[in-house]
């Protein structure tokens, strides 16, 4: 099963501890976690089920391409990390 990890800055408002979830997509992963922490949607996907802007998920250390879909594949060992994106700068 993949793992999925959330950062410090959603667990201050969601208990949502790493947890291992299976699934062929970052979707279908994410499904699972979402059942087991209803809360953590909202968070993290929009009502239309796209990735929020503010969010920014890598799999295996490479960023998802597909925020809409979530469509990129896991395998059994994957490692998902889920956070909010970070801008700034001049």
């Amino acid at each position: 099963m993949a793992r999925v990890v959330f950062t410090q800055n959603l667990q201050r408002h969601v208990a949502c501890p790493p947890s291992d979830a299976p699934g062929a997509t970052v979707r279908e992963v994410l499904d699972v976690v979402f059942e087991r922490i209803p809360r953590l949607r909202g968070y993290v996907v929009d009502e239309t089920g796209c990735l929020r802007k503010h969010m920014t998920i890598f799999v295996d250390g490479e960023l998802v391409s597909d925020r809409r879909r979530l469509s990129d594949p896991v395998d059994a060992n994957s490692e998902i990390y889920v956070m909010q994106a970070l801008s700034g700068g001049c």
